[in-house]
C-alpha cells in the first residue's frame, strides 16, 4: 500500500470514528475535525456511502442505520446511548484477532458490534442477535454464526432448547453479555425467562466473560435470575455511584469504568 492510500484509509476511519463518537454532523465539522478540505471530506463520504457505511443527509452524514428492528428495542436502544458508546469502545480494546466471541442480543453490546463493523479484524463471531448479526452482513474477515431457535421479537433475539443445545457444542474466548438489571445484592436479572437461561449457558461456555452494564442498571430488577455479578467482569461507565462502586469491590467483581467525559 502506498503513503497516500494509507493516508486516505487513515482518514476513512477517522470520518467513521468521528461519526460514531459525535452522531450527525455536518461536512464542514468533518473537515474542520479532519483538517481536510472541503471536496476531500465528500469524495471520502462518497467512499463510505457506497460500502454501507454512512448515510449522506441534511448536508452531513451519519453512521448507517442497521435494517429495521421491533420498536420497542429502538427506544431501549437510544437510552444512555454516551454510556453505551464508551462501554462498547472499552470492550473493543479487548478484543483478540482471530479470536471465537459471543455477542448476546443486548442494546450495549450492538454499539460493540458497531464498532466492530466500521473497524474490523479477523473474528469468528457467534451471537442470538438479530440486530447484531445484521451489523455484520459483507463486513470482511468476520465469520459470522447466528444461533438457531426461538425467535424473541421484542428483543430481537433467537432463544429456547435449539440455542441451549448448539451453545453447548461451542466454546468461546470471550463473552460479551448485557443484562436488563442488577439487583442491590449484586445479582444479575433479566425480564424473560428464556433470556435468561440461555445467558447462564452463555457464561459456562467462555473462558473470559464480560458484563457490559450502564450504571443506570444498577440497583434495578426484573423477573427471572441470570447470576452473580462476580461470574464475569464488568465495564459499566462513569456514572457509577460511589456506592455501587464500594458494593462491588466488596463482592470481588473485577470493574473497569468507560469514561463519560463531558458526554451526556
Amino acid at each position: 500500500m502506498s503513503q497516500a492510500s494509507g493516508v486516505k484509509v487513515d482518514r476513512l476511519d477517522a470520518i467513521r470514528s468521528h461519526l460514531y463518537a459525535n452522531g450527525f454532523s455536518t461536512i464542514q465539522a468533518l473537515a474542520d475535525a479532519l483538517g481536510a478540505s472541503l471536496a476531500t471530506v465528500r469524495r471520502d463520504l462518497q467512499i463510505l456511502e457506497q460500502e454501507g457505511a454512512i448515510d449522506r443527509v441534511h448536508g452531513g452524514a451519519r453512521i448507517a442505520d442497521g435494517s429495521s428492528v421491533e420498536v420497542a428495542f429502538q427506544e431501549r436502544e437510544k437510552r444512555h446511548l454516551s454510556a453505551k458508546r464508551a462501554i462498547a469502545t472499552v470492550a473493543y480494546d479487548l478484543l483478540h484477532p482471530r479470536s471465537a466471541i459471543f455477542l448476546d442480543a443486548g442494546t450495549t453490546v450492538l454499539q460493540l458490534a458497531r464498532l466492530i463493523r466500521i473497524n474490523p479484524m479477523p473474528l469468528r463471531i457467534f451471537t442470538n442477535g438479530l440486530t447484531v448479526a445484521q451489523e455484520f452482513l459483507n463486513v470482511p474477515n468476520l465469520e459470522v454464526v447466528l444461533l438457531g431457535g426461538q425467535l424473541r421479537s421484542e428483543n430481537a433475539s433467537i432463544v429456547g432448547p435449539q440455542a441451549e443445545a448448539m451453545l453447548e457444542t461451542i466454546w468461546f474466548d470471550q463473552l460479551f453479555l448485557g443484562v436488563s438489571a442488577v439487583s442491590p445484592d449484586g445479582t444479575i436479572y433479566s425480564v424473560d425467562s428464556a433470556e435468561a437461561s440461555l445467558n447462564r449457558r452463555m457464561l459456562t461456555r467462555s473462558a473470559n466473560r464480560f458484563v457490559l452494564a450502564d450504571s443506570s442498571k444498577f440497583g434495578t430488577m426484573a423477573t427471572y435470575k441470570v447470576a452473580p455479578l462476580n461470574a464475569a467482569k464488568v465495564i459499566t461507565d462513569s456514572g457509577l455511584s460511589d456506592q455501587w462502586r464500594g458494593e462491588l469491590a466488596g463482592l470481588g467483581v473485577d470493574v473497569t469504568i468507560a469514561d463519560l467525559g463531558t458526554k451526556e
